[in-house]
């Protein structure tokens, strides 16, 4: 089955804001009942070795483990056939395709103290429920 919805989210690094993103918007998905019918994609344009060990220790606090995942590289090509791209404040990408892209401007948790990586943390979880809100009323109104 092809999803009807591909949403990206990147940052450069992918291995924060992007990788949070992505965790909680899976979740969503799943909690929805909209497997097979959203697609999540993440990606970086300059991608770490790994995801920042601060991240890894405020998503387990709410019960993510981001611990086996790999920041990957995202081409514009992949990020084209995606009908919305959320950025994270720190892109430049520049797409010739038809896609809603939102900008976040969320600050980089990479080195932070963990009080501010929650309160970063808790953000993104927030406008992750909103951006799978929309997907669904999207989807319901196909």
């Amino acid at each position: 089955m092809t999803p009807e919805f591909r949403a990206a989210f990147v940052c450069v690094q992918n291995a924060g804001r992007s990788q949070m993103s992505t965790a909680f918007a899976e979740r969503e998905v799943e909690a929805r009942g909209l497997d097979g019918h959203v697609e999540i994609v993440t990606g970086g344009t300059d991608p770490a070795d790994h995801v920042h060990d601060e991240v890894v220790e405020i998503m387990r606090e709410d019960g993510i483990d981001l611990s086996d995942r790999t920041p990957r590289a995202v081409s514009t090509a992949e990020l084209e056939t995606c009908d919305l791209v959320v950025t994270m404040g720190c892109s430049t990408l520049d797409l010739d395709a038809d896609v809603e892209i939102r900008d976040w401007a969320l600050e980089d948790p990479d080195g932070r103290d963990l009080g501010a990586v929650r309160a970063i943390r808790d953000d993104i979880r927030e406008r992750v429920g909103r951006v799978i809100d929309d997907i669904e009323a999207d989807l319901s109104t196909a």
